[in-house]
C-alpha cells in the first residue's frame, strides 16, 4: 500500500525529471549542431578572406613577376639600383634590430624588476609608435634634422647628414619597430619574477653572470620571437623611410621605396621582381614566427 502510494506520488516527479533530461538533451544537440554550422560559418570566412588578403595578392605578385619570363626576372633582380635598395635594406635592419633588442632587453627588465615614479608613463612611451603614424614619425625626423630643423646649422658644421642619408633611414626604422622586442618581454619577465636571479646573486654570481646563465636563457625563445618580428617590420618599413630618405636612386632608396619607383616610372618587371623579394621575406618570416610560436607553447 505504501508502495503504491509513493509510486503514485512520485511518479509525475520521475516523469518531470525525464522530461527535463530529455529537453537538455534535445537542446545539447541543437546547442552541438549550432555550434557546428557556426564554426563552419567563421572557418568559411575566414578561408575567403585569407584566400581575397593573402593568397591571390601572392599569386599575382609571383605571375606578374615571371610573366615575361624568368630571364627577365633575374635581369631586374641584377639592376645596380636593385642591388643597391636590397644592399641598403640589409644594412639598416642589420643596424636597427641590434639597437632594438638591447633597448627591448633594458627596458623590459627595468620595468618587470623595479617599481619607481613614471613606470606607467614609460609603458605609454613604449607603445608609441604603435598609436603615430608612420609618416608623421617620418615628418618628425624632418622637422627635427631637416633643413628648417634646429639642429640643420650645427650639423651642417660639422658636415653630418641625417636625412636623404643612412642615419636617417636607420632612426626612422628604428622608431617604429622599438617596441616590439620590449611588448614581448615584458609580460614574461613579469610572470617569472625574480626568485632565481636572486638565489643566483646570493650564491656569488656577478650582474653579467646572472643576465647570461639565468636571465637570458629563461626568456631566449621569447626574445628571438620579438627579433624575428621586429627585423620583419624594419626590411618593409616604407611610410617613416619614404619621408626621410629623399629617393636618391641608388643611395636612399631601400627595397619598398625601390618597389614605389619602379611601379611609378611604368617598370613593372622591376617593381613586381623586387615586391616578390618582399614576399618571400614575409613568407620565411611567418614560417619561423609559426615554428617558435608552437616551440613557445610547448
Amino acid at each position: 500500500m505504501n508502495t503504491r502510494h509513493s509510486q503514485t506520488r512520485h511518479g509525475p516527479i520521475l516523469r518531470q525529471t525525464h522530461g527535463i533530461r530529455a529537453t537538455s538533451k534535445h537542446t545539447e544537440a541543437s546547442l552541438s549542431n549550432e555550434s557546428l554550422s557556426v564554426r563552419c560559418a567563421v572557418v568559411g570566412i575566414g578561408i575567403v578572406f585569407l584566400g581575397a588578403f593573402l593568397v591571390l595578392p601572392l599569386i599575382a605578385i609571383f605571375s606578374t613577376a615571371l610573366a615575361t619570363g624568368f630571364s627577365t626576372f633575374i635581369d631586374a633582380l641584377r639592376d645596380p639600383d636593385a642591388l643597391s635598395a636590397v644592399r641598403l635594406t640589409m644594412l639598416v635592419a642589420l643596424i636597427a634590430v641590434p639597437l632594438n633588442t638591447i633597448f627591448g632587453i633594458a627596458v623590459a627588465w627595468v620595468i618587470a624588476r623595479f617599481d619607481f615614479y613614471g613606470k606607467t608613463l614609460l609603458k605609454t612611451v613604449i607603445d608609441l609608435p604603435f598609436s603615430v603614424s608612420p609618416v608623421v614619425a617620418g615628418l618628425l625626423f624632418m622637422l627635427l634634422f631637416g633643413a628648417q630643423g634646429p639642429l640643420w646649422p650645427w650639423l651642417q658644421r660639422h658636415h653630418i647628414d641625417i636625412v636623404f642619408a643612412l642615419p636617417g633611414l636607420v632612426l626612422a626604422t628604428t622608431f617604429v619597430t622599438f617596441s616590439f622586442v620590449a611588448r614581448e618581454l615584458i609580460p614574461l619577465m613579469e610572470l617569472q619574477g625574480d626568485d632565481e636571479e636572486q638565489a643566483a646573486l646570493v650564491l656569488g654570481a656577478t650582474a653579467w653572470q646572472m643576465f647570461w646563465r639565468v636571465t637570458l636563457p629563461r626568456v631566449g625563445w621569447v626574445l628571438l620571437y620579438g627579433v624575428v618580428i621586429t627585423n620583419a617590420r624594419a626590411m618593409g618599413e616604407f611610410g617613416a623611410v619614404s619621408v626621410v630618405s629623399g629617393h636618391v636612386p641608388g643611395l636612399t632608396n631601400t627595397l619598398p621605396l625601390y618597389v614605389e619607383v619602379m611601379y611609378d616610372g611604368y617598370n613593372f618587371a622591376g617593381a613586381f621582381a623586387a615586391a616578390s623579394l618582399l614576399a618571400l621575406v614575409a613568407m620565411a618570416t611567418s614560417a619561423v614566427k609559426s615554428a617558435l610560436e608552437q616551440r613557445l607553447r610547448r
